[in-house]
């Protein structure tokens, strides 16, 4: 559901870095230090693993090794936002978010949710959700962020939980689903968090949310 730049043509041989896109299009948020940065689009990949053109992309090789293996492994499900120093942002499908969350953790050493932010975007229709993650126990990545996004329609705000995966996005997951109102399918806490039990109004981090005097 994500309003993204058109993925290149090109051959079918994993070349992930062929050509740079321009990240203009995509909405910014401030949540995480380091959230800004090219994007580069991603193609399908082969059996064997998938190269990025350095000399061309300029691309930090430790971070570029990491998406490396995500795209090996998910091709086209991955889509990459930007490689940069200690910082990594990718977005992926609803549907494909368990599961490549499922290997960020088990593969590629990222065992923790730091936290969790969703955004509104009303021009475009849909809310944004990305998990921060890092590690506790890879001292390579001690100092590393990858951010895992995906989207939702703003009018059936409807998500899988990764709370089977990290279990520190239960409390993010509940004050997105009470601030914005995403619905985190198998969070067993769908509920009040933080607001009043009686708040009959729409989730106050809604864009149309207006306060009521002013």
């Amino acid at each position: 559901m994500s309003k993204s730049n058109g993925s290149p043509s090109g051959n079918d041989k994993g070349d992930v870095a062929s050509i740079v896109a321009s990240n203009n299009d995509l909405p910014t948020t401030s949540v995480k230090q380091g959230e800004t940065g090219s994007s580069i689009a991603s193609k399908p990949s082969s059996s064997s693993a998938v190269k990025l053109k350095s000399e061309k992309t300029d691309l930090p090789r430790f971070e570029r090794g990491i998406v490396d293996g995500l795209v090996s492994k998910f091709g086209n499900s991955i889509k990459i936002i930007y490689i940069k120093p200690l910082r990594i942002k990718i977005e992926v499908p609803p549907k494909d978010i368990v599961e490549v969350a499922g290997h960020i953790r088990d593969e590629s050493g990222f065992d923790h949710a730091e936290s969790v932010s969703a955004t509104d975007y009303p021009k475009t229709g849909d809310i944004e959700v990305i998990y921060h993650l890092g590690s506790y126990t890879r001292e390579n990545l001690s100092s590393h962020i990858l951010a895992l996004s995906t989207r939702t329609d703003r009018d059936n705000a409807r998500l899988p939980s990764l709370i089977k995966v990290f279990k520190s996005v239960e409390y993010h997951e509940r004050e997105s689903f009470e601030m914005v109102g995403v619905y985190f399918d198998n969070h067993p806490r769908n509920d009040r968090f933080l607001l009043p039990e009686d708040w009959a109004d729409i989730p106050p981090l809604r864009k149309e949310f207006r306060i009521k005097g002013r």
